[in-house]
């Protein structure tokens, strides 16, 4: 799957000609523009606007992958994995353009507000209902059940460590409070994302750039040792000459796509709620949500290499992270990213809860929702209680099995995508968009 979501990533960027490159500034404007834009008289106030939907998007995308995942990438691939999370990155920001426009071409507005996403692009685009179905039952496992109890989980695991708290006492407060959001359906969601997203992001990025300030002189030997092991030959275990290079590739590449969620079929769930002028802006609003989970998975990485958290024995995962900020902060820093996790993981629950839902009402009557609703709340308290590794193994399987009908779908429509790509720049020379 990894080779697959690169190599669709190299696809795309060559095939649409390095967009994420020629037009970054757009991505910005459409992405950050609406933000800062009130609606107009007359306005229907239910419409998701684009930033609301790239808020709901970065809730999804932006969880314990950006702290735990890029700490085990360092841990197991090295300093210079660091350097191809940034490449899966920047190749992701093609992948994910293509699966924005796709989702807006093919979303359906119903009564109850725009919905769309993988199902319906494999089904109308593809013309495969099956393949659509088995995408859709693959998600919502991953998506409502699985992920969200992996998510709750490693809520649970911060919070117990840096607090002495019950850990069925979280899965109470964690089940209700995800319980009322996402009880008020889409439009609550994208609400609460639209507020708590942008100050989750800047929060972070802040207590790292603090980290960073107080390590300025290290940085530039960083970023060299980063560069320098990306492609570093020298001898590894085994005395295998390479073997280096090849895991700071594997693990930076892997750790990066996952959280990132390029060609994963999650994020196109989102972008099909925006009210947009053109598909196509939808995608540039996509690229965006790539370039903020990689600011945010940066800003991990730096820290960790600054306090030289990877290097001490005994340290994995979230571990290595938390030592990064406790040696800076103390004990202060340790509360500080158990509620950074907390937030990270619960935003993704009620992003991903969206996603979850939008496939119910495609498989099932609007009223198999509160079914739905309810499964997930019993899955997040559950999650709290029970041990985490039989939940990492069937997540891991189902979000392969979601992965390979969407990246099926996007490289077959690949014409279709550029096609819209192409009459968007004929628009803009012509119009005001």
């Amino acid at each position: 799957l990894m080779y697959a979501l690169l190599g669709v990533g190299i696809f795309y960027t060559i095939y649409l000609g390095f967009p994420q490159i020629r037009h970054f500034n757009l991505a910005m404007k459409y992405a950050f523009g609406p933000a800062f834009q009130r609606k107009k008289d007359g306005e229907e106030k239910s419409k998701v606007n684009s930033f609301q939907a790239l808020a709901t998007a970065v809730a999804a995308q932006v969880g314990t992958g950006n702290v735990a995942g890029v700490a085990t990438a360092i841990s197991m691939g090295g300093v210079g994995s660091v350097f191809w999370m940034w490449i899966s990155a920047i190749l992701g920001m093609g992948t994910i353009f293509s699966e924005a426009v796709l989702a807006q071409k093919y979303r359906e507005v119903r009564p109850g507000g725009a919905i769309g996403g993988p199902a319906f692009y494999i089904r109308e685009g593809l013309g495969s209902r099956w393949l659509a179905l088995f995408f859709s039952i693959a998600f919502i496992t991953y998506i409502g059940f699985t992920g969200s109890m992996v998510q709750a989980n490693s809520i649970t695991v911060a919070l117990t460590t840096a607090f002495p708290i019950e850990p069925w006492v979280i899965g109470v407060g964690i089940a209700l409070i995800v319980g009322i959001v996402i009880i008020g359906g889409q439009r609550r969601i994208t609400s609460v994302a639209e507020l708590v997203v942008p100050f989750m992001a800047i929060a972070y990025i802040l207590g790292s750039l603090i980290i960073m300030v107080l390590y300025y002189d290290a940085i530039p030997h960083v970023f060299g040792e980063i560069f320098s092991e990306a492609f570093s030959t020298k001898a590894a275990a085994g005395g295998a000459a390479g073997m280096a290079i090849k895991y700071a590739i594997r693990y930076g590449v892997a750790r990066g796509l996952f959280s990132n969620e390029a060609g994963m079929g999650s994020t196109p769930h989102a972008h099909a709620l925006a009210h947009v002028k053109d598909p196509s802006i939808q995608g540039f609003v996509a690229m965006s949500g790539v370039f903020v989970d990689l600011l945010i998975c940066t800003a991990t990485a730096l820290i960790i290499l600054l306090t030289g958290a990877y290097a001490e024995p005994g340290l994995i995962s979230v571990q290595i992270t938390q030592r990064a900020f406790e040696e800076t902060f103390g004990q202060a820093g340790v509360i500080f990213l158990a509620i950074s996790l907390l937030v990270f993981a619960f935003t993704t629950i009620i992003g991903w809860y969206v996603f979850g839902e939008m496939n119910i009402r495609y498989l099932f009557k609007s009223k198999a929702v509160y079914g739905f609703r309810v499964i997930v709340i019993a899955c997040v308290f559950s999650a709290t209680i029970f041990h985490a590794n039989l939940i990492w193994e069937l997540a891991d399987t189902f979000n392969g099995l979601m992965v390979i009908p969407n990246v099926i779908a996007i490289v077959i429509l690949a014409p279709q995508v550029k096609k819209l790509y192409k009459r968007f720049l004929a628009r803009r020379k012509t119009e005001n968009i």
